[in-house]
């Protein structure tokens, strides 16, 4: 979801130099702030700022522990890391880049170059993160592609480990695509691919959700805090908008116009549950699905013990 302003997590055990920061970067900036090393990594790693402001000397974790930390993450290693610090020897400076900071800025602070270098910092990540939102994208279908949906699910599931809720993983084939193409040509499965991907993402409506073209004519979403029963409404939803657009196909056994079939698993995981079980189980409802005439949803839940694992 889209933020009103971007967001920076400043880090310093002194109440007065955060005070000084935050009354410089609050009219342009949503600040978060810490007093100390604990509390930031927690905060980077659920608040996800677009850019930090980083102390380097403080009691406990000093600054180059939490770059450290910050860049040994995934989940916040891409966080760009300003150090703010009285420390002018280029032995530290030097030091802090190699650990990854972008950049230094010396105490007392100058508010004009405070301001310049958060701003050179954030332009620079919205154009990192623009080229890594092409990457991100299927160039046929637009919606998101199979590294970008693995890139999602790592985080998505990390959440729901956290919570403890329940999760369903689902395949989408679309029936007969196969001969669909033979009959209509590769331009027009092109289009008939394209028309699918706008209808599931509408279809879907919570922000949450995610949906990938996964490989071909399969499609792969994730519904977060959806138990066996949502997932069916959720289906049923998925099917409908695909039948609605009601795009020809003479050459299915299944119906005249294009339909899917979808095959769907659920659990509520926890840290040892192995996601490689879910797509399987996933990949075998898809199977039934298939298997008891198409244009249908087969939900397989895993049993506790496999989540266990």
């Amino acid at each position: 979801m889209a933020r009103d302003k971007e967001r920076i997590l400043v880090v310093d055990d002194s109440p007065t130099n955060i005070a000084i920061l935050n009354v410089l970067l609050r009219d342009a900036y949503q600040v978060i702030t810490a007093g100390n090393g604990t509390d930031a990594l927690a905060l980077a790693a659920s608040e996800e700022p677009d850019l930090i402001l980083l102390d380097i000397m403080m009691p406990g974790m000093d600054g180059y522990e939490i770059c450290d930390r910050l860049k040994a993450n995934p989940f916040t290693r891409e966080i760009p890391v300003i150090f703010v610090t009285a420390m002018d020897q280029e032995r530290q400076e030097a030091k802090g880049l190699a650990l990854g900071a972008v950049d230094y800025i010396a105490k007392p602070v100058s508010p004009p170059i405070v301001l310049a270098r958060v701003r050179n910092q954030l332009e620079l990540k919205r154009q990192r993160d623009m080229l890594r939102r092409l990457a991100a994208v299927d160039g046929l279908t637009g919606i998101a592609n199979r590294r970008a949906f693995e890139e999602d699910l790592d985080r998505e599931w990390r959440r729901v480990v956290r919570l403890k809720q329940p999760v369903t993983l689902f395949l989408a084939d679309i029936d007969h695509f196969r001969a669909y193409n033979e009959a209509y040509g590769h331009l027009a499965g092109d289009d008939c691919l394209r028309h699918l991907a706008q209808a599931l993402t509408k279809a879907l409506m919570r922000p949450s959700d995610l949906l990938a073209r996964y490989s071909g004519e399969q499609f792969v979403g994730l519904l977060p805090d959806t138990d066996a029963t949502g997932a069916a409404i959720v289906g049923e939803r998925l099917l409908a908008a695909v039948r609605n657009l009601a795009l020809p196909h003479s050459h299915s056994d299944v119906a005249p116009i294009v339909t899917i079939s979808i095959g769907a698993a659920q659990c509520r995981p926890n840290a040892q549950t192995d996601r490689a079980q879910l797509f399987k189980l996933a990949g075998d409802a898809l199977y039934a699905a298939k298997k008891a005439g198409r244009n249908q949803i087969r939900i397989f839940e895993m049993p506790e013990s496999v989540s266990a694992l």
